[in-house]
């Protein structure tokens, strides 16, 4: 039998955050059986780990979605590293991910992982069409400091900037729409969108992947990662911010983004809910 343990990440508190199961030995799993067993737990990730690829690392990283398996995800990440140290891993950890080695660094409650993959900007998608799988109105887009657009750091996003935290609030995804954006923007999500409201250093976000069977997100932490990049791009200097997502479905999420020059680090807390056995 394999264990798992199931971790709320981006918060300090049991049920809030975004659970994540994580499978802390995964060498005897069948390959067949991975995406089942993340379709099984049905979160917006699962984490299967194994030993490293290279002599000095601390662990292979495999995440899946309940539909595909992907190369990087923020809050897996964050809760990974925290499991690790919770198992005697660390401080400093090396995680090999899809897009590659990833440094991060964990105490058994928090952590921190930064990346320098490139930032992509893909596309603008129309504004109309990304209001419409919002469920709202053109008027609620702001286009003041920047077009809806789709960017990755290693999982894309399309990124919308709201009128208002009212307008946040509003959002009900219209899955119609999100296959327009799909047909019309394909990528390894489909038209997956963060919307988001800043003031000053807070921002407050909403992320929704229907079509990924990931109806509402409760912390995104390689969205997070993504729009840091994006935001510092666009307005040519260092960003240091906290981000508030999660919270219009009850799980309110705290994701601590910083990005310097090239760097993007993500931090965040994570605490342990459950344990047992994979009976297969």
């Amino acid at each position: 039998m394999t264990g798992y343990l199931v971790l709320d990440v981006f918060t300090e508190v049991p049920f809030g955050g975004n659970p994540l199961a994580v499978i802390p030995d995964a060498a005897g799993l069948p390959e067949a059986q991975l995406q089942k067993i993340a379709r099984e737990f049905n979160f917006s990730e699962t984490v299967f780990l194994y030993p490293p690829v290279k002599a000095g690392n601390t662990a292979r990283v495999r995440i899946f979605t309940p539909t595909m398996e992907i190369p990087f995800a923020g809050h897996p990440t964050i809760g990974t590293a925290v499991a690790l140290a919770q198992a005697g891993h660390g401080p400093d950890m090396v995680l090999e991910l899809g897009v590659g080695p990833i440094k991060a660094r964990a105490t058994p409650t928090h952590a921190e992982f930064t990346t320098e993959v490139p930032l992509e900007v893909i596309a603008t998608p129309d504004a109309g069409l990304v209001a419409a799988a919002l469920g709202l109105s053109a008027s609620d887009i702001s286009l003041n400091h920047h077009a809806p657009t789709l960017a990755s750091v290693g999982l894309p996003f399309t990124f919308t900037e709201l009128a208002s935290r009212d307008a946040l609030a509003r959002c009900t995804p219209d899955t119609d729409a999100f296959r327009q954006g799909a047909e019309a923007h394909e990528s390894s999500l489909d038209f997956a969108q963060f919307a988001y409201v800043r003031r000053g250093n807070h921002i407050d976000a909403r992320m929704f992947a229907p079509l990924d069977n990931i109806p509402e997100d409760p912390a995104t932490g390689s969205a997070c990662a993504a729009l840091g990049a994006f935001l510092a791009q666009l307005d040519g200097e260092d960003l240091q911010v906290e981000v508030l997502q999660g919270e219009d479905m009850g799980r309110p999420s705290h994701i601590s983004l910083k990005v310097e020059g090239d760097a993007v680090t993500i931090a965040g807390a994570a605490v342990q809910v459950m344990s047992g056995t994979l009976t297969l």
